[in-house]
């Protein structure tokens, strides 16, 4: 059963991978280190680390765990290596240890200090499992001649990139604190890849009239709307032969499966020792979707109108796709709102279905999904696909409230969840969703929020008490310490804190001393967690009593919070950009179902300057770390469903 759950899981990576062939313009890699015969083991250099050569040629490692980063070095023979001409170093890496490994590879210069003069990346490694673990010592492809300022990108060609690639002088072997004595094997350590010397005078402009990076050519790329066209009636054909899976019902649950109770909604069940979702009609079902399923992605061009070779005329009806921009997190644009911005997903789409493009974009997106063996749109995903009602759904569930001043994170502050205005925002919020959403059978469910800013297990309640006096956390933390400690000094003895009265408390915005008020701050944190995801519960189960709630989509998170989580969620989601999750538990051994609500993998060869957070070699590459990541959810018990970001 699991084979074929994983064959049609995955089944997108075939077409993908046949309609994306790995390009083959590569320079021969470059052999760094040969562990084979006449190769000298006492050269390398150990830290709590033993090194010996196997009779297959590789080199064996046995660590300790005495001290913090056990590992060994292998120094350049001759001093350094010129790799100037190459993208990566790459190294086969397996783990010979009873537990799942990272292993880190670190490429230095003089002087490197685990920050500075140096670049580092990971693999994480299931017990008896072994990957290609790859460091990329130049940024990108492509290396201008000269300097040149280019903004709003979190990647782009550049002169010279961290590392000095003409002078490397060493590569670092090691993981990070292992709790035993954990057993490595390395081998075949290579660089590859090839710079291509770009002429700065001439780079700009480097975005064509689709979107595109210019000065590449790859499989696919787009030359023409004639081109455009054609791909459009082949991407028509295909679909025709390869149409959904035959053993999925009309929801993609497991027409072949055993039947369960059916309550006319999604639910979840644990069936022979594993957590499933349950369709409405009782079969079972894992949700194998894809985040952001809309027809458009604004593109910033305020400041950086050179970078585009043909814009349109304000006359041309491709204009209706300039718009503005109110919002960035982070990077140029937070500080340059409003900015003005051009879809080039939209005039595309325009392009390629004509004046109805909406329509056809929905219609065709049903159909794409099922020939790729995917039954779940996911989170961030377009009203007019998904209430077509033709693929099972999640809710996008956002409100604002009040903030918790003296908190922060990557995305924002967190809430205070004691101020009424959070119960309220979010019950209106969920009103919207009455009749739409709530109480169809197609709707899973909803995620409330994402990425929230959880920090350690003191943290929201220190943010209470460094707030303003009128925070309400703040005050009903001072309400619960003073019907504990009835009197100021009572608390001041145990805090080591000098406040002259619990008014004074309320007035002070200073921090108190971590580990003398540890536990009244980890218990108030408790009652924030859970205040938050049981308010959230109730008025989802108010509203829409028979759908699931998701949970928040932890990124960040502590034990106290997962708590929270699962006593409150009847599915607790993760955001987890690793290369694996068969390990993924809940803390205490709760035995709850988990959803994976992003995951991705980039690769530099089809004209992006940025992998994205877990990087790979190539669009093959992608496709098997995606079948494994795929796979290696299916392999958790706990794992009900896995849903690909952007």
């Amino acid at each position: 059963m699991r084979d074929r759950l994983i064959a049609l899981r995955v089944l997108c990576l075939t077409i993908l991978a046949a309609a994306w062939p790995a390009l083959a313009d590569d320079a021969q890699p470059v052999v760094l280190f040969d562990f084979g015969p006449g190769f000298d083991v006492g050269g390398v250099a150990t830290n709590d680390a033993k090194a010996t050569v196997t009779s297959a040629g590789a080199l064996r490692i046995d660590l300790g765990h005495k001290e913090p980063w056990p590992g060994v070095t292998l120094k350049a023979p001759g001093g350094k290596w010129d790799l100037s001409a190459c993208e990566y170093v790459s190294l086969d890496v397996a783990n010979r240890s009873a537990q799942p490994l990272t292993v880190y590879c670190r490429v230095d210069n003089p002087g490197a200090d685990g920050t500075n003069h140096c670049v580092t990346d990971q693999v994480l490694l299931e017990p008896g499992t072994s990957q290609t673990l790859t460091v990329r010592v130049f940024p990108v492809p492509w290396k201008l001649d000269k300097s040149l300022d280019l903004i709003g990108m979190r990647g782009n060609p550049v002169h010279a990139g961290p590392l000095d690639t003409a002078n490397v002088t060493q590569l670092v072997i090691f993981v990070t604190r292992p709790a035993q004595d954990p057993v490595i094997q390395i081998d075949n350590i290579r660089a590859g890849g090839r710079i291509q010397i770009l002429d700065t005078s001439t780079f700009l402009p480097f975005i064509d009239e689709f979107g595109q990076y210019v000065h590449k050519d790859w499989p696919g790329k787009i030359h023409s709307v004639a081109a455009m066209l054609l791909q459009s009636q082949q991407e028509q054909e295909d679909l025709k032969t390869h149409t959904r899976p035959q053993s999925w019902n009309k929801y993609g649950g497991w027409i072949e499966g055993p039947r369960l109770k059916a309550t006319g909604y999604f639910r979840v069940q644990k069936h022979k020792g594993k957590w499933w979702l349950v369709d409405p009609t009782g079969r079972l079902f894992w949700s194998h979707g894809i985040d952001c399923i809309n027809d458009g992605d604004p593109t910033p061009i305020t400041d950086r109108l050179p970078y585009f070779r043909a814009l349109p005329e304000q006359a041309s009806p491709l204009a209706q796709f300039y718009g503005q921009g109110t919002w960035a997190p982070h990077g140029y644009y937070s500080n340059h709102t409003p900015y003005r911005t051009y879809d080039f997903g939209r005039a595309n789409l325009l392009h390629k279905y004509g004046e109805e493009f909406e329509t056809a974009f929905a219609d065709v997106t049903h159909r794409r999904l099922e020939s790729w063996g995917v039954n779940t749109i996911a989170n961030w995903s377009a009203e007019q696909v998904y209430l077509l009602r033709l693929t099972p759904y999640v809710g996008t569930i956002h409100f604002e409230a009040r903030k918790l001043e003296g908190s922060e994170g990557y995305w924002g502050k967190f809430y205070d969840v004691f101020d009424p205005s959070f119960q309220e925002n979010l019950r209106k919020r969920l009103e919207s969703e009455r009749d739409k959403t709530t109480g169809d059978p197609w709707c899973i469910g909803y995620f409330v929020h994402n990425e929230l800013a959880w920090g350690d297990d003191t943290s929201l309640a220190v943010a209470a008490l460094v707030s303003p006096a009128d925070q309400p956390a703040k005050n009903i933390l001072i309400d619960d310490l003073e019907a504990k400690y009835e009197t100021i000094e009572n608390l001041n003895e145990v805090w080591g804190t000098q406040y002259a009265s619990w008014q004074a408390m309320v007035e002070s915005r200073q921090a108190p001393d971590p580990a003398k008020a540890r536990e009244d701050l980890q218990e108030f944190y408790t009652k924030t967690a859970e205040t938050y995801f049981s308010t959230i519960r109730k008025e989802v189960k108010r509203v829409a009593p028979n759908q699931l709630y998701l949970g928040c989509r932890f990124a960040w998170v502590n034990d106290r919070a997962t708590r929270a989580a699962a006593k409150f969620c009847d599915v607790v989601s993760y955001n987890r950009y690793e290369y694996g999750v068969e390990g993924l538990r809940l803390p205490d051994e709760l035995d709850m179902p988990l959803m994976i609500g992003e995951f991705h993998f980039g690769a530099l060869d089809r004209g992006l300057f940025h992998t994205g957070l877990r990087r790979t070699e190539s669009q093959q590459d992608r496709a098997d770390k995606y079948k494994s990541y795929v796979q290696s959810a299916l392999r958790n018990p706990g794992i009900v469903g896995t849903h690909w970001f952007q």
